[in-house]
């Protein structure tokens, strides 16, 4: 719900603050007040595009401020918008409240703010879409589009149509995707036969090789070992022998190992404690020296002996390297490579027996399109029944009792152009995103009158109160959205203008509803009455604000309204008449739905 609004160097207003409430909020004020700049800043805070020529003359800039509640809209409106409040980072008030705002430069440069981030205008324009709906002239004209007509009907439906629309979505998708991997595969079926054959020969280049992972990088280790074969041997037997003696003549005695034994012997014999105690210290030194002396026997085992080997390894390398050249820097890389090139090679059968098993998966994607499709037309067509009765009933308490909406859904025959076609009952049809129907919106005015399209039967006040009935119809048990509504009485008056004033009424009960209004009739029916005042400094400069009114200035106001009667008693008296007439008939109402 919107619950408060400020307006900067807008138009005639230079700064105005207005509160909302739940129930009818009216807006009147002197032709000229500036009662559309109230529209045009909801607009701005619902993402519309800015319009440098809005800002007033002599500021630099307009800003618009909108405060808005999420705490009393539905479920799904709510979880919309608390998603989109996660995407921007924004910030909700400690009330819980959500402050939006829309700056315009006077050089035609628009900034967007929600919950105090920066953010795109369109942003605004998600976070508003369930919240807020602001009717103007503009509005009525969209519903003359043969989309805006679907779907109204479509959220007429409610579940009856959402449950199959989305599984045709589902159903199409697939559809889609197996059609175009058919015709992929059938365009390109040479350019994949070459791609396929130029895996297959690399994969057998790969496995004729058969490397092991990480194996280039152990030969090159292994190729220096043996590029060095003869200083290693040389440096492994000489420390060898310094351990253990000459291999000829082990027993000669020169070797570490003996002097070391001589030493523990010696010092063993001797009496002195002193010296037997560094015994321990020489049998963990000879310890040592045997282990290293086995290594080294071990080490020297271990050495190739075939002249051949390097060789071989360095043929082992030159093959690794020719893969390594063409798949990647390394062998673990090309074993990779080949991973993905198999998985590649095998979606590439274009063989005839894929494609006709694939066409086959196509047709039976086709056809449970084709049987979705069918299933939603059909419960369209008998919403739209429901539909025409319901808003044709609305209309008979807008002064248009002879009046009739038709609602015809028709199959949209697919164009020459139509990339993916859909056979259904014997036609090509366009197999769009919402399904392969179209809604076309037909009146007629009065009893006996053709039904035409709304573009071509209905005059701008019947278009508002069709607009206006279909609000009704399609308000249902929804709660908590607001509802703006402007121009939405011109062209009535009278009888008419009451009748608007009750639907407006009513709408209210499950909505917030604001509405600018030059009929007294519509005002009357106002839970609060905002006017919008203008004034001139007699320096040729006009301000406007806008104020709540009391019990008393609604009847002045209305009063006004009245053909200018404000300073009258018969107008006056003719004001509160209306008053009390609006008041009893809201309070009837009340209790007629208790």
């Amino acid at each position: 719900m919107l619950t408060e609004i400020r307006i900067d160097g807008l138009g005639v207003i230079s700064t105005a603050t207005a509160q909302f409430h739940a129930g009818l909020t009216c807006l009147t004020g002197e032709t000229g007040a500036g009662k559309t700049m109230v529209v045009t800043s909801l607009h701005l805070l619902s993402g519309a595009r800015a319009d440098a020529g809005r800002v007033r003359l002599g500021a630099s800039r307009a800003v618009v401020e909108g405060r808005f509640t999420i705490d009393d809209v539905n479920d799904a409106a709510r979880a919309e918008v608390a998603q989109v409040l996660e995407a921007a980072a924004a910030e909700q008030d400690d009330d819980g409240s959500v402050i939006a705002i829309r700056t315009v430069g006077s050089d035609g440069r628009s900034r967007a703010h929600l919950g105090g981030r920066g953010v795109p205008a369109s942003v605004l324009a998600d976070f508003t879409a369930p919240l807020l709906t602001v009717h103007g002239q503009n509005d009525q004209l969209r519903l003359q589009r043969p989309d805006q007509q679907l779907s109204a009907l479509d959220q007429f439906a409610g579940d009856a149509v959402g449950t199959l629309l989305r599984k045709y979505q589902v159903l199409r998708r697939s559809w889609l995707d197996a059609r175009t991997e058919l015709l992929e595969r059938t365009a390109r079926s040479r350019e994949l036969a070459l791609e396929a054959e130029r895996l297959e020969h690399s994969l057998n280049e790969i496995d004729a090789i058969a490397p092991e992972p990480g194996e280039d990088v152990r030969i090159v280790d292994e190729v220096r070992r043996l590029s060095d074969l003869d200083s290693l041997r040389e440096a492994a037997a000489t420390a060898h022998g310094a351990l253990a003696g000459p291999a000829d003549v082990p027993e000669d005695g020169s070797g570490a190992l003996e002097a070391l034994g001589a030493a523990r012997a010696r010092i063993e014999a001797a009496d002195d404690p002193a010296l037997v105690a560094l015994a321990p210290r020489l049998a963990d030194a000879i310890a040592v020296v045997v282990d290293v002396t086995t290594e080294l026997s071990g080490y020297l085992s271990d050495l190739p002996s075939d002249p051949g080997a390097l060789d071989s390894l360095l043929t082992r390398q030159a093959e690794l390297k020719t893969l390594t050249r063409k798949y990647a820097p390394d062998i673990d890389g090309v074993l990779a490579w080949a991973q993905e090139a198999r998985t590649r090679l095998g979606s590439l059968d274009v063989s005839e027996e894929a494609l006709a098993k694939l066409a086959a998966e196509v047709d039976t994607a086709a056809e449970r399109v084709r049987e979705a499709a069918k299933k939603l037309s059909a419960a369209r067509t008998k919403a739209a029944g429901k539909l025409a009765t319901a808003v044709s009933a609305e209309l008979g308490g807008l002064a248009m009792g002879k009046a009739r909406l038709e609602v015809e859904v028709r199959p949209m025959l697919a164009g020459a152009q139509d990339s993916a076609p859909l056979t259904v009952d014997g036609k090509e049809l366009h197999a769009g995103s919402t399904g392969v129907d179209e809604a076309e919106f037909r009146l007629a005015a009065h009893s006996g009158a053709q039904s035409l399209p709304l573009s071509k039967s209905a005059s701008g006040g019947e278009l508002s109160r069709v607009m206006l009935a279909l609000e009704v119809v399609l308000a249902g048990s929804e709660h908590g959205a607001t509802m703006v509504f402007d121009e939405v009485d011109a062209g009535v008056g009278g009888r008419a203008a009451v009748e608007i004033g009750r639907r407006l009424a009513r709408l209210a009960r499950t909505h917030q509803v604001i509405v600018v209004t030059h009929l007294p009739q519509v005002a009357a029916f106002a839970d609060t009455h905002l006017v919008v005042d203008k004034s001139d400094d007699g320096k040729g400069t006009v301000n406007s604000g806008v104020r709540a009114l009391t019990n008393d200035e609604r009847v002045v106001e209305l009063a006004r309204m009245l053909a200018g009667l404000d300073d009258t008693e018969t107008g006056r008296a003719h004001a509160e008449e209306l008053l009390a007439t609006a008041r009893a008939e809201k309070a009837g109402a009340e209790v007629a739905t208790r």
